[in-house]
């Protein structure tokens, strides 16, 4: 690592400037997005009869109390505080104007027993389970149609003990696609703060359909054998800051979705104004990926600053026939990589449908995806960039890259048009033109001038 950080300041790094004031915007944007954490009326979980043996079973605990905080809803809204402890549950609802908050040394654990996750009809925008058809297990904290809600504390812990969900998937014996750790649906102003997530039956935190939501500093860990275990994934949601994250899981850390083929073309409610900053983390799928349900579009993504190791792939961008929809306007940069085995890699051949009605002519349309300021070591391939015949992924833009490439064929890149510049290795001939000016209104804010920096601002972070 002390290698790496000394060749940060030896490169050359593209500044921040950019034909479009969204960059901008969504720096402040999230600055700015601060929610209530503090409540004029709280109690404790204790007050309800929890014990927090680990052992008993509390969900009664948890609902009684919430039932009652609901109460104060239009008197500035309540806390439910969870001291430290054990405490066991199985799926919860929270209310608006309500702030859950574990302190330190306190761990909400999942049960173990499938009949405490009762199950909720499956999402419009995926037409049926993700994982089987019909319904699906309900999340442990779960919320819909809620307005200024706050999940946080002084680093405590919500533990899924997901080892039963996940042998029942690799057994064959799901019934219902799993849960989540966190699914909030239908609501506007989340916060999601200082708190870790461990254990995740299926993906971790899912806002969906959800509008201005943050999620920051928080730690979200599954081992890396467990299958599908998300990090965060903002499905149909806007305005969606996450910042200061660190994650380690068995699938993709953060991965931007907006439902399945034609389900999620008939909802049409796309993912866009996403902002990620600040990601540290590993896996054995993609650091940030964008898809493969991105059927209802997925625009405006940023993410900067982000250090992907001993990982798979860094950036990726999933689709295939049948998914209609699109993927637009992404910009990542300042990035670094350690020991990845794939930096860039878009797949358009996909598959996976949720039924056999989907529309093969439904085509997505990618276009407009800059990736720039990346450095990377011990990486094994520069990039595998597939498009689809026919449907040609344009207007891909790559800037500033250096890869210590050990493959002696760091890029494949097939159905895919764009351009690059300062890219090392040399990018592949259909990205090789090089960036010029007139570019300005192809690539993704593609910066307009070339400036020194030197590793202050990475030191910061790393």
């Amino acid at each position: 690592m002390k290698g790496l950080s000394t060749s940060v300041g030896v490169f050359l790094l593209l500044a921040l400037f950019s034909c479009s004031p969204w960059t901008v915007w969504s720096s402040s944007y999230c600055n700015g997005m601060n929610l209530k954490e503090v409540r004029p009326h709280s109690v404790s979980i204790t007050e309800f009869g929890a014990v927090g043996d680990g052992v008993t079973l509390n969900t009664k605990a948890f609902q009684n109390a919430i039932f009652y905080l609901n109460s104060f809803a239009d008197k500035g809204g309540a806390k439910l505080f969870v001291p430290a402890g054990r405490w066991l549950t199985g799926s919860f609802d929270l209310i608006s104007h309500l702030t859950l908050w574990l302190d330190n040394d306190a761990v909400i654990l999942g049960s173990m027993n499938s009949e405490d996750w009762p199950l909720v009809e499956p999402l419009p925008s995926y037409g049926r389970g993700r994982e089987l058809p019909g319904g699906r297990h309900r999340s442990l904290i779960y919320g819909r149609n809620l307005t200024d809600v706050v999940i946080t504390g002084n680093n405590g812990t919500v533990d899924g003990q997901g080892s039963i969900w996940w042998d029942k998937f690799r057994n064959k014996t799901l019934d219902y696609t799993r849960p989540h750790l966190v699914e909030l649906m239908n609501s506007t102003g989340v916060l999601i703060s200082n708190l870790t997530f461990l254990n995740s039956p299926f993906w971790t935190i899912h806002p969906v359909y959800c509008s201005h939501v943050r999620i920051h500093n928080v730690t979200i860990i599954a081992p890396h054998g467990s299958p599908n275990t998300d990090g965060i994934n903002p499905d149909s949601s806007d305005n969606v800051c996450i910042e200061d994250c660190y994650i380690s899981t068995g699938d993709d850390l953060i991965s931007i979705k907006s439902g399945w083929d034609g389900y999620g073309i008939a909802f049409g409610r796309p993912s866009r104004n996403i902002n990620i900053r600040g990601l540290i983390g590993k896996t054995t799928s993609a650091g940030i990926a964008i898809g493969s349900e991105m059927s209802g579009g997925v625009s405006e993504v940023h993410a900067e600053d982000i250090y992907i190791f001993d990982s798979h792939t860094a950036i990726r961008i999933k689709t295939s026939p049948g998914r209609g929809g699109y993927v637009r306007n992404v910009y990542v940069s300042n990035v670094i990589l350690a020991n990845v085995d794939i930096a860039i890699r878009f797949t358009g051949l996909y598959g996976e449908h949720p039924d056999d009605n989907y529309d093969p002519d439904a085509l997505p349309v990618i276009e407009r995806i800059t990736i720039k300021d990346v450095i990377g070591e011990k990486v094994k391939r520069a990039g595998l960039i597939q498009g689809i015949k026919g449907d040609t992924f344009v207007n891909i833009c790559l800037s500033n890259i250096t890869l210590n490439v050990t493959s002696k064929l760091p890029w494949n890149c097939s159905y895919v048009e764009g351009y690059s510049a300062l890219v090392s290795p040399e990018a592949c001939e259909p990205l090789n033109e090089r960036i010029s000016p007139e570019h300005c209104s192809d690539c993704c804010y593609l910066p307009n001038q070339i400036t020194s920096l030197g590793n202050q601002h990475w030191g910061a972070w790393v």
